[in-house]
């Protein structure tokens, strides 16, 4: 309560003053389009606000280390961005943009965002805060050592996955999931902890996995949502007028981060290719024996959800 207070108090200073700073602490380096995104944003709303809130980028998690979703809850920092199937505490529902094989295309996972939109809301002030704007990585696909051509291949697989999801599906699937944490995958690749990764191409392009591995098959396995989120005691202090402000870059945001992903998905897919990484598509035997585990998964998963996570999709798959 105490925190609280100082932290409204902080916040009251700051717009009797005119300017409002903030902190938005940012996962990845400055590099990862996401993070670059994060800084656009910034900019906008400085604009937006007519100079009357400022938002400060920090880059590489150099602001929160552990759970971001409950450093904004308690006021630690007032904005972060956040990979949403890998936050605790949002339960199935932070779960559903990284299921396997539900959305097909950026245009499926762009539909499931806006059907899943009123459920991440619910969540996300359970945990005092607000969702400004999310946008998906691209594609995540399977990195290796050597070709995946058949459900087999993934017998000797020691995967880096990067939530629940991914490690079931890469344990029913006959590989070995392990938890890491991302700045450790690399080491980890070099000394044969792991030998495998499900990331997307950006990430793989800013690992430089090309050093470690040597295959990218481009299995399409989920469209996960990267977010910005803002503490609600911070976000109501703002007058009405910023906060307007505020929504306008998000909704500016989150249409050109969903672009950048692409593009990004595109230019990472080069730079793999041209450092060597042989990139491949998924066979169609290898595609039909990852649907049937999808299909497991999925019922699996809606089997004890609550009635507001089937809802979402029942209408997906109208």
């Amino acid at each position: 309560m105490l925190k609280k207070t100082l932290l409204i108090a902080a916040v009251s200073a700051g717009l009797m003053a005119s300017v409002v700073k903030m902190d938005l602490n940012a996962k990845y380096p400055a590099t990862n389009f996401h993070t670059k995104g994060a800084v656009k944003f910034a900019k906008l709303v400085e604009k937006y606000t007519n100079g009357t809130v400022k938002i400060t980028v920090h880059a590489g998690s150099s602001l929160v280390k552990g759970n971001p979703l409950k450093a904004v809850k308690d006021g630690t920092v007032a904005l972060t961005d956040m990979f949403i199937p890998f936050t605790s505490g949002g339960g199935k529902v932070f779960g559903i943009s990284a299921l396997p094989f539900i959305a097909h295309s950026y245009s499926d996972a762009y539909r499931l965002y806006q059907i899943s939109k009123p459920a991440y809301n619910k969540t996300f002030r359970k945990w005092n805060q607000k969702l400004l704007y999310a946008a998906s990585w691209p594609p995540s696909g399977l990195y290796t050592k050597k070709p995946i051509k058949s459900i087999a291949d993934f017998k000797g697989l020691k995967t880096r996955t990067y939530d629940k999801n991914s490690a079931t599906f890469i344990n029913m699937a006959g590989g070995n999931a392990v938890a890491l944490a991302w700045g450790e995958v690399y080491s980890a690749l070099r000394t044969g902890l792991v030998n495998s990764v499900v990331t997307s191409s950006a990430s793989g392009k800013d690992g430089k996995f090309w050093e470690v591995l040597n295959y990218f098959t481009k299995i399409n396995y989920a469209y996960p949502l990267q977010a910005v989120t803002i503490n609600l005691d911070y976000w109501n202090s703002l007058s009405a007028a910023q906060q307007k402000a505020i929504l306008k870059a998000a909704k500016e945001m989150e249409k050109y981060q969903w672009e950048a992903s692409k593009k990004e998905d595109a230019i990472a897919l080069k730079t793999l290719a041209e450092h060597g990484m042989k990139i491949e598509e998924a066979t169609p035997e290898l595609k039909k024996s990852l649907d049937k585990i999808a299909d497991k998964m999925l019922k699996n998963f809606l089997d004890n959800a609550s009635p507001m996570i089937k809802k979402i999709f029942e209408e997906y798959r109208k």
